[in-house]
């Protein structure tokens, strides 16, 4: 999962002399190119022999890196490693505790809960970030997650240098969801690419020619997943894509009004497809503008949601999209951070999301050739 970096010598790293802060176990894993993950299982070799295998050629680089940085591991942090209480924290950045079965991040619970359990761990739920507690802004906002072995992260915006610093000390830890814009962070994550693109190729074979995407205007990981899936399927597919083709907004449901709707219908579109995100806003806003208009679906238009739709509009018309994976997603996760904590080096593929035809698309036999 993580992304091809060139490799560095260990040999040929700046010296250390003359820097003010101990160097981080991130450092040496972007030295020796290899994870952290791997960093930590050198430097911290387990004695008893069960630990993952790794080669002497990984381990020397490991072990070059680490001197040429001057790297000496962090007596209090080898403390709190060491002291094991099958204990995995899980810390949302969106309020999500107490939550309602409704809620978007329910199923993601129900896998961690059940995988944990399957695997001998209790859970510890950290609600700083709805209470302005450990989820406060702040350079100690996420020491409270130390009280556990190994911590799972979920929200579509983290605190970066809170989550940094968890990483450059060793302390295990996994965001739910892509986040390889923080080096060195564990994490688990749904093929939104793919599912993304097959929905752009069935709406293509039904004929629709002008398909554009409504988002967020953000730069979240899972967006830019959708977005770069939406654009692919537009190419392969010989479908017009650039700027045009996706419409990037702050405030969805009052950007995206009936008027505009109107306007994009007659300039040719015909789709209109919007992500899922935490708020539900760009469904809302393409869903509720497409009625305002006076404009019926699919007969008029068609719509596609990458996700699923908002709880509280689970009674409406099955879009046509994909369902993203949380259960499954919420078990990886554990699995994943189960074997940070144990010192054992793992890794999870991309969870595969379920195409669903739902009833908002349909054929456009003007359009086909």
């Amino acid at each position: 999962m993580e992304q091809p970096r060139k490799r560095a010598k260990p040999g040929r790293a700046p010296s250390p002399t003359g820097r003010t802060s101990r160097p981080r176990q991130a450092e040496v894993a972007r030295l020796a190119d290899v994870s952290q993950a791997t960093v930590s299982l050198v430097l911290n070799a387990r004695r008893d022999g069960k630990g993952a295998t790794i080669s002497e050629e990984t381990r020397q680089r490991v072990l070059d890196a680490a001197r040429t940085l001057g790297y000496v591991p962090d007596p209090a942090a080898r403390r709190l490693a060491a002291a094991r209480n099958n204990l995995l924290g899980v810390f949302s950045f969106t309020a999500t505790f107490p939550t309602d079965v409704q809620h978007s991040y329910y199923p993601f619970l129900v896998g961690v809960e059940q995988e944990a359990a399957a695997r001998g761990y209790d859970l510890v739920l950290f609600t700083g970030s709805s209470s302005g507690g450990a989820g406060a802004a702040g350079p100690d906002a996420l020491s409270r997650v130390r009280l556990a072995d190994g911590c799972l992260f979920l929200g579509r915006h983290v605190p970066r240098a809170e989550l940094k610093r968890l990483v450059a000390d060793g302390f295990p830890v996994v965001h739910l969801g892509r986040r390889e814009e923080l080096e060195g962070l564990a994490w688990v994550g749904a093929d939104y690419v793919s599912a993304s693109r097959e929905v752009v190729a069935r709406l293509g074979e039904l004929g629709h020619r002008r398909i554009v995407l409504v988002r967020e205007d953000d730069d979240a990981p899972a967006s830019g997943d959708r977005q770069e899936g939406f654009l692919d399927g537009l190419a392969r597919a010989g479908l017009p894509g650039g700027p045009d083709a996706v419409l990037r907004c702050v405030d969805p449901v009052a950007e995206l009004t009936a008027d505009r709707v109107r306007a994009l219908v007659t300039d040719g579109v015909t789709a209109f497809v919007a992500e899922e995100t935490d708020t539900g806003a760009a469904w809302r806003a393409v869903s509720g503008a497409v009625r305002a208009a006076g404009l019926s679906c699919p007969e008029d238009v068609s719509l596609a949601l990458l996700g699923s739709p908002p709880p509280d509009l689970a009674r409406e018309p099955v879009p046509m999209g994909f369902d993203v994976p949380r259960h499954a997603l919420g078990a990886a996760a554990v699995r994943l951070l189960a074997s940070m904590v144990a010192g054992e080096e793992a890794d999870e593929p991309l969870v595969a999301c379920e195409v669903r035809d739902g009833v908002t698309a349909g054929p456009r036999f003007d359009q086909l050739p």
